[in-house]
């Protein structure tokens, strides 16, 4: 079940647990055809291996309707009950020295969304960005941007670079001005010297980390190939696998 779901049997249990207990209150989520567990099931495996609809509604045996409802109602109600899990920028200790780098979590072509688009990446999604430890560890993820953002708009729209030494931080090129050690940029007027390659070499060996994060958290195929529920689901979406991520790493 962890490699359908992402969590153990008994992670979902207890979410079910929460669910359960908030729809207490008369905000449940699942529906009788499926009960509370298998609801459960359907969305974090929608969410963790973005199958098709149809696909999970014929596993199931029910209506792609039912399975398009549980996925419409849980999905929203694991965001918010989950929440607490992720680290916020309020959290985030600025001191430590991290690695940041961007990421496009891409979805269909939206002819009504042409901000989508990424001219860095060629093709449409919304932009995170996702700091690290130098041990791996997701410390911060940004919420999503429109995919033409660049990543020095998008860490400093939470305004996290206030929040301690920047010049500890590691970045890629796209950060430069912001006082983030990044690779020295190759001059119009001459190559790069020995030195100044060696440096960018090993600054890379340390980048690693957090493209090997990235990979991780698109281990949820959700994020990693085309979204293709309405694109006013998309952030709530987003919202979360993330908590969902963090949930399974406490």
């Amino acid at each position: 079940m962890y490699y359908t779901t992402g969590l153990s049997r008994e992670r979902i249990a207890d979410l079910c647990a929460s669910i359960h207990a908030e729809a207490a209150g008369g905000r449940g989520g699942w529906l009788p055809i499926l009960g509370l567990f298998q609801s459960v099931v359907v969305t974090l495996t929608y969410l963790r291996r973005n199958r098709v609809q149809a696909e999970l509604a014929e596993t199931y045996a029910v209506s792609q309707s039912t399975i398009s409802r549980a996925i419409t109602s849980l999905t929203p109600l694991i965001a918010r009950l989950l929440n607490p899990y992720v680290p916020t920028a309020d959290e985030f200790d600025g001191t430590v020295q991290h690695v940041v780098d961007g990421t496009l979590l891409p979805c269909w072509s939206w002819a009504s969304r042409p901000d989508l688009y990424s001219g860095k990446h060629k093709t449409t999604g919304m932009n995170v960005q996702v700091a690290c430890t130098l041990d791996g560890r997701i410390a911060w993820i940004s919420d999503p941007t429109p995919g033409n953002r660049h990543d020095t708009h998008c860490l400093g729209k939470p305004d996290i670079l206030s929040a301690g030494n920047p010049a500890n931080w590691i970045g890629d090129k796209g950060y430069v001005g912001n006082h983030i050690i990044t690779p020295i940029k190759k001059p119009a007027y001459r190559e790069l010297l020995d030195w100044e390659k060696e440096f960018n070499t090993q600054l890379n060996k340390i980048r690693w980390v957090v493209e090997q994060a990235i990979a991780d958290l698109k281990v949820w195929r959700i994020l990693h190939t085309d979204y293709r529920r309405p694109i006013t689901t998309f952030n709530t979406t987003i919202s979360a696998v993330i908590a969902l991520y963090f949930y399974a790493a406490a």
